[in-house]
């Protein structure tokens, strides 16, 4: 029933639900080793307890080469300051991918769609082998966004379901009365529209991870394509980073400038989770909060103010601990898809076991630093401990 009513409709966030870490580490614990792959290597699994950290790594060099030799003893972690021990540093290139592309199909960006299918179908056939693994495959699914948020294929490991939904993705078709809604079978819940205009990026990394990514095991990221302007999500950039950071999905973001919108009015959100503004309670706006910087009005004849699309694209991928990326013209989206699949295929994954036992679900800041200077590291900017909202 799930997958009856989650592809094809526009998909409503009627709630925030918040998973623990411990949730995420117990199903590693349970996962059994996959049947062989056809080079007769076995499929990684990794084991973590319930108390344990799970963060993935990317390494680059000072020319931006990726670095995939280190080990535990190259880097030094600390949680809240304070000096952690490093359980396991592996660099796991069987493990299997669970992959989300989220696609931008806003009219700003529709001059670059056509590229972005068919870089798109490029990236799911490096990713995706032609001949899936019997047990622990990789899959993705594919998720576009404007007006409204719409999952258009499932997990899936096929390529060819992926390229039909690719080559048909188009714009969001908004009607007041939707007559296709969601095949209930007797459930006659209430649905509530979900287009308010605008393009729902928030909505849709929340959506993707806190709905699609938070039950499944291995290497998990989302790759998202868009203008980095947000008008019109219930949730706003915090609540898409703090459901990313519990899912454990590590954000790609693409950035292309598109069309000016002289109608994206909104001011850029600042970090309410840890310190700062947000868009709650920030006054005024659409649903979710929204309103200018401050909460205030404009100033009589001063010009709105604009979003800093780039800048918003960059902070998601930072903060989950992936890679931002602009293509600054339509013929830079095959590229840049290939550095994603490049380094997702170089990617780490550390282990550790906090020095303090938080039993309240607060949340802990990382920071990961490699011995040698030269080198840049990326990882997610913290985790969730298991309790408080999530154990309810």
């Amino acid at each position: 029933m799930r997958n009856q009513l989650l592809t094809r409709v526009t998909i409503s966030i009627l709630a925030l639900v918040w998973v623990p870490l411990a949730t995420m580490a117990q199903q590693a614990a349970n996962t059994q080793p996959a049947q062989p792959v056809p080079d007769d290597k076995p499929v990684a699994t990794l084991k973590v307890q319930a108390r344990e950290v799970l963060l993935p790594v990317t390494v680059r060099d000072k020319k931006g080469a990726f670095v995939t030799t280190l080990d535990k003893s190259d880097f030094t972690l600390t949680e809240d300051g304070r000096p952690q021990v490093i359980k396991s540093f592996t660099h796991e290139t069987n493990m299997p991918y669970k992959l989300g592309l989220l696609v931008d199909t806003s009219r700003s960006v529709n001059g670059a769609l056509e590229n972005e299918r068919k870089a798109g179908g490029q990236f799911v056939d490096t990713m995706l082998p032609a001949e899936p693994r019997a047990k622990d495959p990789d899959e993705a699914f594919l998720l576009h966004f404007d007006q409204q948020v719409e999952l258009l294929q499932d997990f899936t490991t096929s390529r060819d379901k992926l390229h039909h939904e690719l080559d048909d993705m188009s714009a969001s078709h908004r009607t007041r009365d939707d007559s296709q809604g969601p095949e209930t079978t007797g459930d006659e819940r209430e649905r509530p529209t979900h287009g308010r205009g605008g393009t729902q990026l928030y909505d849709a990394i929340f959506l993707a991870s806190d709905e699609l990514m938070k039950h499944q095991d291995g290497r998990k990221a989302l790759v998202v394509f868009s203008d980095g302007v947000d008008r019109g999500s219930k949730d706003t950039m915090n609540d898409a980073v703090d459901a990313a950071d519990r899912a454990n999905v590590v954000v790609y973001t693409i950035y292309f400038k598109g069309e000016e919108d002289r109608s994206s009015n909104f001011g850029f959100p600042g970090n309410n989770r840890r310190g700062g503004m947000g868009y709650p309670g920030g006054g005024g706006g659409y649903p979710g909060g929204g309103g200018y910087p401050g909460g205030g009005q404009r100033r009589g004849g001063d010009s709105k103010p604009a979003v800093d699309g780039k800048k918003i694209m960059a902070q998601i991928a930072e903060r989950t601990g992936g890679h931002a990326y602009e293509a600054k013209k339509r013929e830079d989206l095959d590229a840049i898809y290939k550095l994603i699949g490049e380094e997702l295929r170089s990617q780490y994954l550390l282990t550790y076991t906090p020095d303090k036992v938080d039993n309240d679900g607060g949340f802990h800041k990382v920071a990961l630093k490699a011995n040698k200077s030269d080198l840049t590291v990326a990882t997610r900017e913290g985790y969730y401990a298991p309790g408080g909202e999530d154990s309810k």
